[in-house]
């Protein structure tokens, strides 16, 4: 058990991170990290194991996985640490090889241009290593607001089947604040803001905007809303994209789609 002596505080963990602490509070609320002692004043503190699993958590996250395959390899992972250690490291390998690959197409580009030599046959591997490399920008958030917070995190979770929602009260108790894992992506709800200009699609009497989230099974996931009752604006269709699709609103008007990729035509 961790005390105030021996374990670091939840902003000290947060910051070494890179997380908020609102998202180890998030983490404690789903069951995937637990700190392991409180201050006498109630504090957080998380012990080396804490932060460990913490480590683990972020090297998965960097990967792509959701929270609950993340919660589920934590749980199967039987080699623990040394696991997250050695696939962070063929990560941190992988990347330095783009670098290097990068480097040397960069060199090859170069002096193929000084020479009026045709570069293009070697522009698509430099691509694919800058887009291996290009993690300037780490993560998106999607704000959406609502004039009533608690039901419409509700509904996306129990009806859209996003989730789990951790809901953020004021002193009065009442929400002010609502995050969702949407995939690889997160949604954050917000209440209406006079001050700000923010409006929910029921108070405008429109919808100025759509969040497209992709699932494993358009159809299947159609007939789950439909059976909760949800407005579906459309049926599942192919379109002419290339993504198979169907359109829902919320309880409030906000316009969701929700999509899979096509499979690619036959040659």
């Amino acid at each position: 058990m961790a005390d105030e002596t021996t374990g670091r505080r939840i902003g000290e963990v947060a910051a070494a991170a890179g997380v908020t602490t609102r998202t180890l509070h998030h983490y404690e609320a789903v069951g995937l990290l637990q700190p392991s002692g409180r201050t006498a004043s109630g504090y957080r503190v998380y012990a080396e194991a804490d932060v460990e699993r913490l480590y683990r958590i972020c090297v998965l996250r960097r990967l792509g996985l959701p929270l609950a395959e993340i919660a589920a390899a934590l749980d199967d992972d039987a080699g623990g640490l040394a696991t997250a250690l050695a696939t962070h490291l063929d990560d941190v390998e992988r990347r330095l090889d783009a670098a290097h690959r990068l480097r040397a197409g960069l060199v090859q580009l170069l002096a193929e241009t000084s020479t009026e030599r045709d570069p293009s046959r070697h522009l698509m591997e430099v691509l694919t290593d800058m887009t291996t490399l290009d993690r300037s920008i780490e993560s998106r958030i999607q704000i959406l607001v609502y004039e009533d917070l608690e039901a419409a995190a509700d509904h996306l979770v129990d009806v859209f089947g996003l989730g789990p929602a951790e809901l953020t009260r004021d002193g009065d108790g009442r929400p002010v604040h609502a995050a969702l894992d949407a995939g690889d992506g997160v949604i954050w709800l917000h209440p209406e803001s006079p001050e700000f200009g923010l409006a929910s699609p029921k108070s405008l009497g429109a919808a100025t905007a759509t969040v497209a989230v992709m699932v494993d099974d358009v159809d299947a996931h159609h007939a789950h809303a439909a059976g909760k009752g949800a407005d579906i604006v459309y049926a599942p269709m192919d379109q002419p994209y290339g993504y198979r699709e169907y359109g829902v609103r919320d309880p409030e008007g906000g316009l969701w789609s929700f999509m899979r990729p096509l499979p690619e035509p036959a040659d």
